[in-house]
């Protein structure tokens, strides 16, 4: 019988939705799922202060301590990794898992498929995915990246309210519900269908192909700018606290400046720049982003 190894980690349970989802083609007996657990759990919801006060750590994928993890099995046919983007980062329980060299270790040879339930950006963490993937010996067969389609600005508001309350739902009853869509993350079975198969013949060749071509899965153009961008200036900020903020008080400060950059780049700069971007720069540059966009939607390295 086929071994399937499921890691996954959600705050929200929206992840485990998704996954659960995924499964359902799948042979139950098949499947060792394990809930990725740090020894210091992330509260769900969040504190302001503490969201924007992991992002240092987050951004340099310094790793948390987890829980340990037992494995039933020394050999897998098949690895899922389940996780959420963190200020365009793996999460820093995903990241601290992926650095674990027992885990690297299961990865080694082995076929992996990444899932992804995010707001709406995905590419830079992926990146980091992929690295970590690559330099265990892993094989990336197929990457599922399910997000909420709503427009940027829109979906700040819903993911901030949801993220600060706990509550999933509509804010002031006028917004859309925040997070991946109940439609998408039902959809999810028909992915898993396509990996099932895969597994069930040892060919995931192409899987990334079958994948795409259910046309559930997009990379919005003002959404790969962004994140082309994005990844450098948080690097940035992140170097300068883990520099600057030598004491708690320190630390605030910079975590503050950075709160409020953030704020400002997302509902005052990113729309004149974008604005810009999209009348004078995007219609001469159409082929560079098709043959970028082919790239994320793959599951290849950039060499």
């Amino acid at each position: 019988m086929k071994k399937v190894l499921v890691v996954n980690y959600s705050q929200s349970g929206q992840l485990h939705e998704i996954i659960n989802n995924f499964l359902l083609p799948f042979d139950p007996l098949q499947i060792e799922k394990i809930n990725i657990k740090p020894v210091k759990p992330f509260d769900f919801p969040w504190t302001s202060d503490v969201f924007y006060n992991t992002m240092p750590e987050c951004v340099v994928e310094e790793a948390v301590e987890l829980e340990p993890v037992s494995y039933r099995a020394d050999k897998y046919d098949l690895i899922v990794i389940g996780y959420q983007p963190w200020f365009l980062s793996p999460s820093l329980p995903i990241t601290s898992l992926l650095q674990d060299p027992g885990f690297q270790q299961k990865m080694k040879g082995t076929p992996v498929v990444t899932i992804i339930g995010g707001r709406n950006m995905w590419l830079n963490s992926q990146e980091s995915i992929k690295a970590y993937i690559n330099n265990a010996g892993g094989v990336l067969v197929g990457n599922i990246p399910l997000m909420d389609r709503e427009p940027n600005l829109i979906s700040v508001l819903t993911i901030f309210h949801w993220m600060l309350t706990g509550k999933k739902e509509r804010k002031w009853n006028l917004l859309p519900l925040p997070g991946v869509s109940q439609e998408d993350i039902q959809s999810s079975n028909r992915f898993g269908s396509i990996v099932s198969e895969a597994l069930k013949s040892s060919d995931f060749s192409g899987l990334q192909k079958k994948i795409l071509s259910l046309g559930l899965i997009k990379i919005p153009t003002d959404i790969w700018f962004i994140e082309m961008r994005g990844k450098k200036i948080f690097r940035i900020w992140a170097g300068l606290i883990k520099k600057k903020g030598t004491t708690p008080e320190k630390r605030k400060f910079f975590v503050t400046l950075f709160k409020y950059y953030l704020l400002i780049a997302l509902f005052v700069a990113s729309p004149i720049i974008l604005s810009v971007y999209f009348i004078l720069i995007a219609p001469f540059v159409k082929n560079q982003i098709r043959k970028e966009k082919d790239y994320f939607y793959g599951v290849e390295l950039r060499k």
